[in-house]
């Protein structure tokens, strides 16, 4: 089963490129100024307009404005919008309606009753993305912090939506974190890079191998676990 990857926080060309020639299907821009990944939406059409066709290209907002919104979406081709913050279902369905625009929304899990929240949104959302709940010294960035959460919360379940597994994924974890959850989609900003807001085309090239490796197999990355029939 095919792995897809979304590769996010992309602020310049190199990386950008590497993105897209290694087969990347999503690329995202961050739109949310404390994140060393932040770049300005001026900045980012720049790079949009580099993207062609064969990968889809992401926003990422953090509890935004409309007028925000605006300013990025009359700039540059966004193919969806990621609401990373504490947006409720109303104001998801509100930017969904206003926007046209595919919308994704983002649920910190730390613990199983993060996901009670998301049937509330299924009906608002088009796709659902579950990253690692941030530790309380960095609650100011809600994602991209080289965390992971428990993937066994996931195991077995079923939304109503697709969705992105996102939370301290990289090369070398990529296979388990997708055996363990049964993910098709992976979203990744700090497992590729040299340091916060820098990515390296080296670690997202080695990101995307390792992702299509997991997609040979049927259950992707069982084999690489040891994962038998009678496990599946």
């Amino acid at each position: 089963m095919p792995v897809d990857v979304k590769i996010c926080g992309i602020n310049e060309p190199n990386s950008l490129r590497a993105a897209v020639d290694g087969g990347a299907r999503y690329v995202g821009f961050v739109f949310y100024e404390p994140s060393p990944r932040f770049v300005p939406p001026q900045q980012a059409s720049q790079l949009a307009w580099q993207v062609g066709t064969t990968s889809r290209i992401v926003g990422l907002f953090v509890e935004p404005s409309d007028d925000f919104l605006d300013e990025v979406v009359t700039q540059m081709p966004l193919n969806m919008i990621q609401l990373h913050g504490d947006e409720q279902p109303g104001r998801v369905r509100e930017i969904r309606e206003k926007f046209s625009i595919p919308l994704m929304k983002a649920f910190p899990v730390g613990s199983a009753a993060d996901l009670d929240v998301v049937p509330d949104y299924e009906a608002v959302a088009d796709w659902l993305l579950f990253d690692a709940r941030p530790p309380k010294n960095v609650a100011s960035l809600p994602g991209g912090n080289g965390i992971a959460f428990d993937w066994q919360l996931l195991a077995g379940r079923s939304f109503g939506r697709p969705w992105m597994l996102s939370g301290g994924l990289n090369a070398d974890n990529l296979a388990e974190a997708v055996a363990a959850t049964g993910a098709t989609t992976i979203d990744v900003s700090s497992g590729v890079e040299d340091h916060p807001g820098r990515k390296s085309p080296e670690k997202i090239e080695a990101l995307l191998a390792a992702a299509r490796e997991a997609g040979k197999s049927p259950l992707p990355g069982a084999a690489l676990l040891g994962l038998g029939a009678a496990d599946r």
